[in-house]
């Protein structure tokens, strides 16, 4: 059953039975995992109040973990932070608990009520406390003493689900499918229609686009950092370069041996680690190099210690025999050729202030020590230096709003029954996919499509299909059969049923939220 959820996650059927699956399980939290030693809303804190009766943040933190492993359970994966925010975790548990309160308090004043043996019937009935078919006390005992759960708290938490699932099941059992509804979905299922349809991109009306200047102001102030410059840095350096270092140093054989031992890995040949005497040249090569690497290194921070308050770059080259290189502005993604691959580097130059000194640095080419020479901060330049790019912007979000107008304007024609050039699509049926020949994936008008009749053949507003609007008439219905309607009315009407009661209850639900007064504790939902 999970492979098969896991499967079809994405599907509408799937996600409702995901509400419904965890729905389940939040009843008995809600009184007996959430109860903890305080009760229901014992405790100074609280998730939430309703009609000023609290939920309390044990109950809350409770439901929450038990969904969260739920939908872990589901996806069969760990929940990540952004799929957990997706889901809107934090706001279900919470949600749940609330509905379950108003729930349990309507059911109280409908008279709705539990028996000590319904509940002990519903208890027995549980595959998890039965041995060979049959319900088994012991086990029973065994299994709440595990949980550490007393019989007391676990029976009146199942009362507490068995309440909140009467009350519920006498709302889906007012629910009812009319013969019109039956008709109408079978006529969706069966029916073959055929669309006439005009349509526009933004591409074919950008031309007609003409932005007035005080479009392009208003357009620039609201969408500042859409045209903002980049951040530049121009650095004055040094660069200190290991290997000319290394040609002025020696390495001894205590230090060669040392450095293959720490290095041991480096060594690795096909029959093993290859012995020092193998590959004494290139362990005395890497020796010498990290050697003076690390000098280099402790000389420039020295140096730039000594200077640092004087901020005189010129002083520290010429103290280290070096000279200093200079570069013209540049931006952090498009740095001077120089500084090519030197990522550490880049990143060092901006964060420094104008005018400071900074590192040393370790880069691939060696130590820098680097001096910020001159910044340009990010801005917004004035319209008259970036009016191009600001009418592009503008142009194209013109031309959106244009083909949208141009497809409701043909809309009304259509419905006025006006000459328009017009494309078909073919006969086709209803699919869930919402492939429409001749326009593609359009679920939203495909269910609008299939509600158009003779007597109003179009849709009021245009669709987004794509990057296209579309204004639809229905050219023509073929209808099926009415006595096969007849003959299959009843297992329509079993069939839309279920949908029916689940949108009762959320109706019935959504009321009781209206009259309830309900304070939430915003922080435990909040998403970071």
């Amino acid at each position: 059953m999970l492979d098969f959820m896991r499967k079809k996650k994405e599907s509408i059927i799937i996600k409702i039975v995901f509400v419904v699956i965890v729905l389940s399980f939040i009843g008995t939290m809600f009184l007996v995992w959430g109860k903890g030693s305080d009760g229901i809303g014992g405790r100074s804190g609280y998730a939430a109040k309703v009609d000023g009766t609290k939920i309390s943040l044990e109950e809350y933190q409770n439901a929450y973990q038990r969904i969260r492993n739920i939908y872990q359970q589901i996806y069969g994966q760990s929940i990540t932070p952004e799929l957990e925010k997706a889901l809107g975790l934090k706001k279900l548990a919470l949600d749940n608990l609330i509905d379950n309160a108003l729930v349990v308090r309507e059911a109280k004043s409908m008279g709705i009520k539990v028996s000590k043996d319904e509940v002990a019937n519903s208890i027995e009935a549980m595959p998890t406390f039965q041995k060979d078919g049959k319900f088994n006390f012991d086990l029973y005992q065994q299994l709440l003493r595990g949980s550490r759960l007393t019989p007391k708290d676990f029976e009146e938490g199942q009362k507490h689900d068995l309440l909140l699932s009467k009350a519920r099941q006498v709302i889906k059992d007012k629910a009812t499918v009319s013969d019109d509804e039956a008709l109408a979905q079978y006529k969706k299922e069966n029916d073959k229609i055929e669309l006439e349809y005009v349509s526009y991109a933004p591409s074919e009306v950008i031309a007609e686009v003409k932005p007035t200047d005080a479009e392009l102001n208003e357009y620039l102030q609201k969408n500042p950092n859409e045209f903002k410059t980049p951040e530049k840095v121009a650095l004055s350096y040094i660069m200190l370069d290991p290997a000319s270092q290394a040609a002025k140093m020696t390495v001894s054989e205590e230090e060669i041996q040392t450095f293959y031992q720490k290095n041991i890995d480096r060594w690795q040949g096909k029959d093993g680690i290859l012995p020092l005497k193998e590959v004494k040249d290139k362990v005395k090569a890497d020796a010498l190099r990290q050697k003076a690497a690390k000098q280099s290194f402790e000389l420039a921070a020295d140096t730039l210690y000594k200077n640092v308050k004087s901020g005189d770059l010129k002083l520290i080259a010429g103290q280290l025999g070096l000279k200093v290189q200079e570069t013209p502005l540049f931006e952090a993604n498009a740095p001077v050729a120089a500084l090519a691959g030197e990522t550490a580097v880049i990143k060092k130059a901006f964060e420094l202030k104008d005018g400071e000194l900074g590192g040393p640095v370790e880069a691939a080419k060696g130590i820098y020590i680097i001096k910020a020479r001159e910044r340009k901060a990010s801005a917004v330049p004035p319209l008259a230096e970036i009016r191009s790019a600001v009418e592009q912007k503008v142009k194209a979000v013109k031309a959106v709003e244009l083909a949208k107008k141009r497809a409701a304007d043909a809309a009304r024609q259509l419905a006025a029954k006006a000459a328009l050039k017009t494309h078909t699509t073919g006969i086709f049926g209803f699919s869930d996919k919402g492939n429409i020949p001749d326009i593609g994936n359009a679920p939203d008008l495909m269910e609008a499509a299939f509600k158009l009749t003779v007597a109003a053949p179009v849709a009021n507003e245009p669709f987004k299909v794509g990057n296209r609007w579309y204004a639809i008439r229905l050219k023509q219905r073929i209808e099926a059969p009415k006595a096969d309607f007849d003959k299959t009315k009843q297992q329509i009407k079993l069939k839309m049923l279920p949908k029916k009661q689940e949108e009762a209850l959320a109706t019935w639900t959504k009321g009781l939220r209206a009259k309830a007064k309900i304070e939430i504790n915003q922080a435990l939902i909040a998403e970071k």
